[in-house]
């Protein structure tokens, strides 16, 4: 049994998407571990893009990923 992340970006809670992709998970046989609603901070965003920190684009993402809350789901399955 495997476990990942998964994070509903603010374009996906802006664009209504969150059913149908959680749904998709679900029709493949994973198994939702945990979900949480979140508002990402600079702390957070750093920690998790610490290899873009360094990448021009990286104020763009960080910003994007501010703009609303997220998702954050942990799914597991072979």
């Amino acid at each position: 049994m495997e476990r990942t992340l998964i994070i509903f970006k603010p374009s996906a809670m802006q664009r209504g998407l969150t059913g149908e992709i959680l749904a998709r998970f679900q029709r493949k046989g994973l198994i939702i571990a945990g979900m949480k609603m979140m508002q990402l901070d600079d702390a957070i965003l750093n920690e998790h893009y610490a290899h873009l920190v360094d990448r021009p684009f990286f104020p763009w993402i960080t910003a994007s990923m501010k703009s609303a809350p997220v998702i954050a789901m942990c799914v597991e399955g072979n």
